[in-house]
């Protein structure tokens, strides 16, 4: 005697224990039942048993959770540096190629300078006028200088020359009136030594006035020159040459591109890492990086800056890892996978495919909640997610270690639903 069961629209079963004949014949009748509608159809409880869905199902456990993240990113040079023309001039020469190892101030272009070495020229012209006009107004003081001299030299005469004479008036030898005289010659020195010392300070104001345009005509010539050094385009940093915009005859402008140089020594990779993951991102943090240029080599390197803020968009956060590169093997724009190296969870871990089975918005798992033979029942349970890799997710609340989850289904599952276990799934 053999035994099957079939499911009713009232979601119970219904248990038929016949022999192969009776079965057969059984199972005739219902179809015959079912054909109201012009002919032979399938009874609803075979209709029903075929539509349940059949799910693989895994068991949630502790501690299987990898905790590296990887993200791909881009090599850049640890610095770049944007040459500009500063002089607006025609392209003479070029001394270095796309990948030329260059040092720091070496020449790399030259531009048409004629007309900036005329300006330099005039500019030191106009100096050396300047010099001129100090020299003179110098002069000019030295002169005032020596008639101060010379008016006190005459004013001390003088005032020895009037004591004497009102010490004779006074003793009656000479007239009043000659000493008084001799006074008037003291008073008319002390004027010429007070216009000679005003004489003075104005000659050395005018010194100070010359020596200022002097100043401002020498800062011109040093502009002028620097200008004319801007001419020859030198490197500001040893690096390695990465784009030329420029040939020989090209005209540039003051402001336009004319190549980049890049430092190398040190590769940077930027990688972009969701809010969920920067709690474990940290600065000096070590990570591996693999390139797809060289897939048997894996780099050690380390986390050298987080962004302060998101890109607004993506909502994604920069962070940037720095590579050695002392062969100079690695170049720019080459595809880097970054892996960083964190703890291992404590928490329960499932694969990634149990949160794509939910078609609603939330995060949500099914799991079984009643086992009888090779059927069960499914609970939708919503769940809070942690860390990701290429496989599994970290559940952080919501799921306990040895419920039994749906990893993979036939068909979509909602609260409540009946489903079928295949021969892969765990139960226990």
């Amino acid at each position: 005697m053999t035994s099957t069961y079939v499911r009713l629209s009232t979601g119970y079963r219904l248990r038929l224990a016949t022999s192969g004949v009776m079965l057969a014949a059984s199972f005739l009748g219902l179809a015959g039942c079912a054909g109201g509608e012009g002919g032979l159809g399938r009874s609803p409880q075979a209709a029903m048993a075929e539509e349940i869905v059949s799910v693989n199902t895994e068991v949630a456990q502790i501690g299987t959770f990898e905790a590296g993240l990887t993200f791909t990113g881009t090599t850049q040079p640890v610095q770049t540096v944007a040459l500009r023309s500063r002089v607006a001039g025609q392209v003479t020469a070029l001394t270095v190629d796309v990948g030329d190892a260059v040092g720091n101030g070496d020449i790399l272009a030259r531009q048409d300078a004629d007309l900036l070495t005329v300006t330099v020229n005039q500019a030191q012209a106009e100096l050396q006028a300047r010099k001129s006009e100090v020299a003179q107004a110098q002069a000019a003081v030295s002169d005032a200088q020596t008639a101060y001299n010379s008016a006190q030299v005459r004013l001390q005469q003088a005032q020895t020359e009037a004591d004497r004479l009102t010490q004779l008036a006074t003793d009656g030898a000479v007239s009043i009136q000659t000493a008084e005289q001799a006074q008037l010659t003291v008073d008319t020195g002390q004027q010429v030594l007070q216009s000679t010392q005003e004489q003075i300070r104005t000659r050395q104001a005018a010194v100070g006035a010359a020596e200022g345009r002097v100043n401002a005509q020498q800062a011109v010539v040093d502009q002028t020159q620097e200008r004319l050094s801007y001419a020859v385009v030198r490197s500001p940093l040893s690096g390695t040459v990465i784009e030329r915009f420029i040939e020989v005859g090209d005209y540039a402008e003051t402001g336009d591109e004319l190549m980049q140089i890049g430092d190398l020594s040190r590769i940077k990779v930027v990688i972009e890492v969701s809010d969920r993951d920067l709690a474990q991102v940290s600065v000096g943090q070590p990570v591996s990086v693999q390139l797809d240029a060289f897939p048997a080599e894996t780099i050690a390197g380390s986390i050298t800056r987080i962004a302060p803020a998101a890109d607004p968009t993506s909502r994604l956060i920069p962070v940037e890892v720095t590579i050695p590169n002392a062969s100079g093997q690695i170049g720019s724009g080459l595809l880097a996978r970054v892996t960083l190296a964190g703890a291992g969870s404590d928490r329960v871990a499932i694969p990634q495919t149990a949160l794509d089975i939910a078609t609603d918005e939330a995060t949500t798992l099914f799991v079984l909640t009643a086992v009888n033979d090779q059927e069960a029942t499914v609970q939708a349970r919503p769940v809070e997610i942690g860390r990701e890799n290429d496989s599994r997710v970290e559940i952080v609340s919501g799921l306990q270690a040895g419920e039994v989850v749906v990893v993979r289904s036939s068909g979509d599952l909602s609260d409540g639903q009946v489903v079928n276990l295949s021969v892969l799934s765990e139960t226990e």
